[in-house]
């Protein structure tokens, strides 16, 4: 976690923070409707998206879906689909530009346009996640600000007059088939936001993130004093 009006992280792991890398799973959503909507790809947020005809185990993806209900709702076609309408040198050139996973990663597409964020060809750390979000939210990407404002805005998850809570979760398996769940976005108090990235791994493939990454972020958010409007 980083208080930005402090300029100060709270850290658990810190070598694992700084120097392990992972899998972004569907926390890629952020960059790639962030490059949807910079290329033109995608208008805005109220673009549909078709469903693929598929029957997918999450009963939320087999419809037609608004952009920000299929960003809600982490539909793996929809955005995979948007990354083939993005093509292959776009994407690449964008990801490059904004430099995210920049550090381990060179050629991140081939064959694998509309995976790469899933079959681990594309790693980043927490510590670049965190970097991602803090510039979205103050509108400091390489993009045109109102592309960074409707990211953001998809993003929010809970508004109330103590606080707004944004985040992109994802969930993936690694190389060695571990479970990896991640929560990155920010809460804002008064004005003032504190950016996070919580990361959760499990040697069990079949381990399900979806209840404990959410869980585990309420937990630590109302332990730290959030959620009552006073920070």
């Amino acid at each position: 976690m980083f208080d930005n009006g402090q300029g100060q992280f709270t850290i658990y792991n810190t070598a694992r923070f700084r120097d392990s890398v992972y899998l972004p799973a569907s926390t890629f959503k952020i960059v790639n409707a962030l490059i949807g909507i910079e290329t033109g790809r995608l208008k805005d947020d109220s673009v549909i998206m078709k469903w693929d005809g598929i029957t997918h185990t999450v009963s939320e993806w087999n419809r037609d879906l608004l952009v920000r209900d299929a960003f809600k709702f982490s539909a793996v076609p929809a955005f995979r689909e948007l990354a083939r309408r993005i093509g292959k040198d776009t994407m690449q050139h964008w990801i490059d530009t904004l430099g995210y996973g920049s550090r381990y990663n060179k050629f991140i597409i081939s064959n694998n346009l509309d995976t790469f964020w899933l079959d681990n060809a594309l790693k980043v750390t927490a510590d670049e996640q965190l970097g991602m979000v803090k510039k979205l939210y103050f509108k400091q990407l390489p993009l045109q600000e109102r592309s960074q404002r409707l990211v953001a805005d998809m993003m929010r998850v809970e508004s109330n007059a103590n606080y707004l809570l944004s985040y992109k979760t994802g969930w993936g398996h690694t190389e060695r088939e571990h479970s990896v769940g991640w929560v990155v976005g920010w809460i804002e108090e008064n004005k003032h936001p504190y950016f996070f990235v919580l990361q959760l791994e499990s040697s069990d493939p079949n381990f399900n993130m979806i209840i404990p990454r959410e869980k585990i972020l309420k937990q630590i958010l109302v332990q730290y004093g959030f959620m009552k409007g006073k920070k």
